[in-house]
C-alpha cells in the first residue's frame, strides 16, 4: 500500500498579532489531528520579509497556502473554522 503523501503548507502572517497567532495555533492543531507525521508547515512573517507578499501575491494575512499535493489552495483568515479549512484544502477529516 502506498504511503499517504506529505501535505505541505505555507502560512503568511503579520508579526504576533492575535489573528496571526491564532492561525498558527489552529493550523498546528489541525495538522496534528488530521495529518499526524505527514505534514510540513512553513511560516512566513511578512513584517520580516515584506517582499514575499508581492512575490507570492499575498494581499491579506493570515493566508494559508496548501502547496502540495496539487492542486494548490488558499484560505484567508485565522483558520478557526476547521471543517471549512479541511474542505478548502481537500483534506478528509479523520474523526
Amino acid at each position: 500500500m502506498k504511503a499517504a503523501p506529505v501535505v505541505r503548507f505555507r502560512l503568511y502572517v503579520t508579526g504576533g498579532g492575535p489573528n496571526s497567532v491564532l492561525a498558527v495555533a489552529n493550523l498546528k492543531a489541525l495538522c496534528n489531528t488530521h495529518l499526524p507525521k505527514r505534514h510540513e508547515i512553513e511560516i512566513i512573517d511578512l513584517l520580516l520579509h515584506p517582499n514575499r507578499a508581492l512575490e507570492d501575491q499575498v494581499l491579506l494575512t493570515p493566508t494559508l497556502v496548501k502547496l502540495s499535493p496539487r492542486p494548490s489552495r488558499r484560505v484567508i483568515g485565522n483558520l478557526s473554522q476547521e471543517a471549512t479549512v479541511l474542505l478548502a484544502c481537500g483534506i478528509t477529516a479523520t474523526r
